[in-house]
């Protein structure tokens, strides 16, 4: 890990992460407790059964752990003043796109009061000093274009969730430039792609969708097969989160923006064609599509990474290819009865070493 330049940075650094029992958020507290940060989470219970967070033991890599909804200033401010965090990730989220179209007073009470919660907890807090909301590629005005969006481009959303995020987007940058700036903190915004990787199980992604099939011996159903995506690894655009709380911490407003943390150019691919590798390279395995009317979802999606890139020195490491690979070793491993906490400091381990590609 020294090899991302980022271990004598976090030994000792008191962070607090929201949504620490989700997919992201779990990885996100193994990397950092394996830096030598102290960690406090935030969260509701984990979303599936079973989940990241429990099978890799990640509450072992807590200095506290607080069970409460993002929903609920009054519990949100008392942790954070308890934890004292000089950084702050802010990962909670209602994060599906069709739940969304289910229960969208849920989406934007989650997405959008739960950042401005976050955002007046932080405003009450002495101690934190940099701040990034992960949102996703999805908080962009989609026009359907062949080109990647960067990060002046409109926010906007289709779908529930989509717009959700482009608001709390909308209310990062009011409190930045309302609030936070003024008392000397840095808040940024980070969207990356479609993020896959071991130790997911949430309803409708096609990755967990498809382990679901394989492990059921069962044909894997899917959507949109000829919808384009940036995929990538977790563990990608969390090196760009550590990267970018570094810089927000050491230097401050100037990083304090937006910043987008894509796949490269050659590992933005259609549904299909994961599908295709996912198939090709496990035995027993199919799929086919489903016929049925579906609610709609964004057909092209590329995002441009160069700010990143260029300011942050932040570059993909593992091709596709090698990110399949990578689940697949994963979730066989956990089959095996494996100890995950350990599969996962390896995988991470594997990854900060890993050549950019």
């Amino acid at each position: 890990m020294e090899s991302l330049g980022l271990m004598s940075f976090w030994q000792g650094k008191k962070v607090f992460i929201t949504g620490h029992t989700g997919f992201k958020g779990g990885w996100l507290t193994l990397w950092l407790n394996s830096l030598g940060a102290e960690v406090h989470g935030y969260a509701l219970n984990p979303p599936t059964d079973p989940s990241l967070f429990n099978v890799a033991n990640v509450v072992s890599c807590l200095k506290s752990h607080t069970i409460a909804d993002i929903r609920d200033l009054d519990v949100l401010k008392q942790a954070m003043q308890l934890a004292e965090p000089s950084i702050v990730f802010h990962l909670a989220a209602q994060p599906l796109v069709r739940k969304s179209y289910l229960d969208p007073v849920e989406t934007y009470a989650t997405n959008v009061m739960g950042t401005v919660n976050l955002f007046e907890a932080i405003r009450q807090s002495k101690s934190v000093k940099a701040v990034i909301n992960v949102t996703t590629d999805k908080c962009y005005e989609n026009r359907e274009w062949i080109w990647p969006y960067r990060e002046d481009e409109a926010m906007g959303g289709f779908d529930p969730y989509s717009s959700s995020k482009g608001c709390s987007e909308l209310i990062t940058a009011a409190y930045r430039r309302s609030f936070l700036e003024a008392l000397g903190i840095a808040v940024a915004s980070a969207r990356a792609g479609n993020v896959i990787g071991g130790g997911d199980w949430a309803e409708d992604r096609l990755i967990p969708d498809f382990l679901r099939a394989l492990d059921a011996q069962k044909t894997l159903i899917i959507r949109s097969p000829h919808a384009v995506r940036p995929w990538q690894h977790v563990l990608e655009p969390l090196s760009g989160y550590l990267l970018l709380a570094e810089q927000l911490l050491s230097k401050g407003q100037e990083y304090a923006s937006a910043w987008n943390f894509g796949s490269s150019e050659t590992d933005t691919r259609e549904v299909q064609w994961i599908v295709e590798q996912l198939v090709n390279n496990t035995p027993h395995a199919s799929w086919q599509v489903d016929t049925n009317p579906q609610p709609h979802e964004t057909n092209y999606l590329k995002l441009d990474s160069s700010k990143s890139r260029a300011l942050l020195n932040w570059q993909p490491r593992w091709n596709l290819a090698q990110t399949l690979s990578k689940i697949i070793e994963w979730h066989q491993c956990w089959k095996n009865a494996e100890n995950m906490q350990s599969v996962c400091l390896a995988q991470i381990k594997e990854y900060a070493q890993a050549k950019k590609v």
